[in-house]
């Protein structure tokens, strides 16, 4: 039996349009124009499926997100849509605590403030405003990045934190005049709140994954390169693997999933690495990515890594970021991941965090330019002209997230300067030059809305038109659909199974209501998904 999709327009791959497209056994049969489906349909059994004008591309793939923190995230109120003031937030929590007020001692943690987005003063959260909701109910809330979280009073003695309490490793503890925390905390001193935090069991984390899988399927999304080993503290990475397993054996993924492995503790990653997990194990729909290693923070938290501080931190003049691992031990941990059969994905967003990954990447791949492992650097915001060059010259993968010009550029050029932010976010420079690009959400930092990132990239304005930051560096919109497609298939090894529609590859596909090429650009966020299909099993049908 074979379908036939026809009377649209099909986009195979960047500069290649066909009439119809046949599909059997899960897998692209041809395609070409309509004559050619016509000839096909006279030699086997077939179904028509009129796509009545529509636009059919290539299942979008997402190469950088959180999918089970994003089901988790999806499961509890978003803080992102109530960060209009931090007043709007506490009103939130009071709302969540009415809901548990029978549970005591359970914990209340909620992501998604951005403090950059409220209306007014722009102040940071902090423990007073949140024990208005409680003193006594332990409460966390992450600000959308992730990198800084602010924890009440009862969080905080919870775990230990009290005026006299060091600044942990690698995290800082936010503190007043008189030297009492403030209940901000940055990077690592996260955990020290965060690891008292009970993980979610198996049946909890595999309904997580659904939620997201949900999600990401309404947004035209078939395969995923997703972090998910760091999703909870305490959560083994073997109940993560489990869980996908389990999921895949009752025939419920809907997403195909390219896990990168963020193992930071060496005996854990010892572990993983003694049971025979190295990239490319697994199926289909699960497989061992990357190592992922995590270098700096975020830019909207100022724990990024500059190699010059941070143009508008009045309150720390000298703050130049934080950098998670020094030289030698960045150079340590990447060697020995690739050095045991394992692709290397480095979080860096600040031009020092990426100038040292490049340098630890080059260490390893003793002098291999074609980079046959693919190793590459995730987010790669605050570029340099000189960092650009050596991504080409070694071959680097540049995983890059478009839809963050919604709300980076209004930050950019306050964080850096306006002649630093002059080669950041330089998406086209490196398609030109040859790089590797693939696009991704970074879910839930960002919701998985792949046309809102196409919509960036394309116009690199934000998503209410109101803000522009360096036009010249617009993508096309092939270009844009070719990130988060074939260039996503690139990064995971799998050219050659999907990524474009050619005779032979997996049948991922994504019905849009519209040609997104024809459309006005600020608008290409506005055009509906209308069906994903997976192997040519219909996964999201929005009729339905």
């Amino acid at each position: 039996m074979m379908d036939i999709y026809y009377n649209g327009v099909i986009f195979v791959k960047k500069g290649m349009d066909a009439e119809a497209m046949g599909v059997e056994g899960g897998r692209v049969a041809f395609v070409g124009d309509l004559s050619k489906a016509k000839r096909w349909a006279q030699e086997t059994e077939t179904v028509w499926h009129d796509m009545k004008g529509a636009f059919l591309v290539p299942g979008f793939i997402d190469s950088h997100l959180h999918l089970l923190l994003y089901g988790y995230v999806l499961s509890c109120p978003d803080l992102s849509r109530h960060t209009s003031s931090v007043e709007e937030i506490v009103e939130v929590l009071y709302g969540v605590q009415q809901e548990i007020e029978k549970s005591s001692g359970e914990w209340i943690v909620l992501r998604g403030w951005n403090q950059e987005q409220f209306i007014g003063d722009k102040r940071l959260p902090t423990r007073q405003d949140l024990d208005l909701v409680s003193k006594d109910r332990p409460i966390l809330i992450y600000r959308s990045c992730g990198h800084i979280a602010c924890a009440n009073t009862a969080a905080l003695l919870a775990a230990g934190i009290r005026k006299g309490t060091k600044n942990p490793e690698r995290g800082s503890i936010d503190r007043d005049e008189a030297g009492e925390p403030t209940g901000i905390l940055r990077e690592y001193a996260i955990n020290l709140v965060s690891t008292k935090v009970p993980p979610p069991d198996k049946e909890v984390v595999k309904a997580y994954m659904l939620r997201a899988m949900k999600r990401l399927n309404s947004y035209g999304i078939t395969s995923v390169q997703s972090d998910d080993f760091g999703a909870f503290p305490g959560l083994s990475y073997k109940t993560v693997i489990e869980a996908y397993e389990e999921l895949e054996k009752e025939g419920r993924l809907t997403v195909k999933v390219y896990e990168q492995c963020l193992l930071p503790d060496q005996k854990e990653l010892d572990d993983f690495l003694g049971s025979g997990y190295r990239t490319g194990k697994g199926s289909e729909f699960f497989t061992i990515g990357p190592l992922k290693i995590i270098e700096d923070g975020s830019l909207g938290a100022r724990t990024a890594s500059l190699e010059t501080p941070y143009a508008d931190d009045i309150e720390h003049p000298d703050n130049c970021g934080i950098y998670i691992h020094n030289q030698e031990e960045l150079d340590q941990r990447i060697s020995y991941g690739a050095s045991h059969g394992m692709q290397v994905a480095v979080h860096a967003i600040g031009d020092k965090a990426m100038k040292m990954t490049t340098k630890s990447i080059i260490k390893a791949l003793k002098g291999k330019k074609d980079n046959p492992m693919r190793h590459g650097i995730v987010h790669c915001q605050i570029t340099t002209p000189e960092l650009i060059k050596t991504l080409k010259e070694w071959n680097l993968h540049a995983y890059v997230q478009t839809i963050f010009m919604d709300h980076d550029n209004h930050i950019v050029e306050n964080r850096v300067g306006r002649e630093r932010a002059a080669s950041t976010y330089a998406f086209k420079t490196l398609l030109d030059m040859g790089v590797t690009v693939s696009n991704g959400s970074d879910a839930p930092v960002e919701h998985g809305d792949v046309l809102a990132g196409i919509q960036c990239a394309v116009t690199r304005t934000t998503l209410d038109g109101r803000k522009t930051f360096l036009p010249e560096q617009s993508l096309t919109v092939e270009e844009a659909l070719h990130t988060f497609t074939a260039m996503g298939a690139k990064a995971s090894f799998e050219e050659e199974e999907k990524g474009t529609l050619l005779p032979g590859m997996a049948a991922d596909f994504t019905v849009l209501s519209e040609d997104i090429r024809k459309c006005h650009p600020e608008r290409i966020s506005n055009v509906s998904v209308c069906q994903t299909f997976l192997n040519g099993k219909c996964v999201y049908n929005a009729m339905d």
